[in-house]
């Protein structure tokens, strides 16, 4: 991995999510570079572990740095003066999935906080819920999924470029509240529809 800001942001929040004991989706994970715009973007899914595929409920987290935040850090990595801190763009979209009803969006705001928990000097905002309706082609039985974002931005200060170890501090948060959110929505009483691939049938 590059000795870079953007890596050990992402190092930093894997570790927190894997101690709050949530689970990758290995094959969710991306890493890639707009060769246009200069944006470098990972993207990520966790769930709550033994869900099967695809998990009931997961988090999808994307973390940006644009090109403008690769200008800042340059700057200060050669010694100019920084004239604004570097920020990462984070969303982080809760997800229920594999719904056998229409869900009442209402009943999934109700157990959200409006407002993440404190990243270094920022929070992450709510958005309201996107609603999903799937049909299968022989237009049977169809399967919902709704969606909330969390929306914002990191700010990475001189303090923080310069001493990596405190985005651990700054993102460590972020792990067990993931986590508690995810078991608080998983525990809605919904209809869900069986995974795909149940963790347990081989057993």
């Amino acid at each position: 991995m590059l000795d870079h800001v953007f890596t050990d942001a992402i190092g930093a929040l894997r570790d927190a999510f894997e101690g709050a004991l949530l689970e990758r989706q290995a094959f969710e994970e991306r890493f890639h570079t707009d060769v246009l715009l200069g944006d470098m973007t990972w993207e990520t899914s966790y769930g709550l572990p033994g869900e099967g595929l695809p998990p009931r409920v997961q988090a999808d987290i994307t973390l940006t740095w644009p090109t403008w935040a690769q200008t800042a850090y340059r700057s200060w990595y050669i010694g100019e003066s920084l004239d604004e801190p570097p920020r990462i763009d984070i969303e982080i979209v809760l997800r229920v999935q594999r719904l056998a009803s229409a869900p009442e969006p209402a009943e999934l705001l109700a157990v959200l906080p409006e407002m993440s928990p404190a990243i270094g000097h920022d929070r992450l905002e709510r958005s309201g819920p996107t609603v999903e309706t799937a049909y299968p082609s022989d237009m049977s039985s169809p399967e919902y999924a709704i969606e909330v974002s969390y929306e914002g931005s990191y700010e990475v200060d001189e303090a923080t470029l310069a001493d990596g170890a405190q985005l651990d501090d700054h993102l460590s948060a972020m792990g067990g509240w993931i986590s508690s959110v995810l078991v608080r929505v998983g525990d809605l009483k919904w209809d869900f529809l069986p995974p795909l691939e149940d963790p347990d049938a081989d057993r």
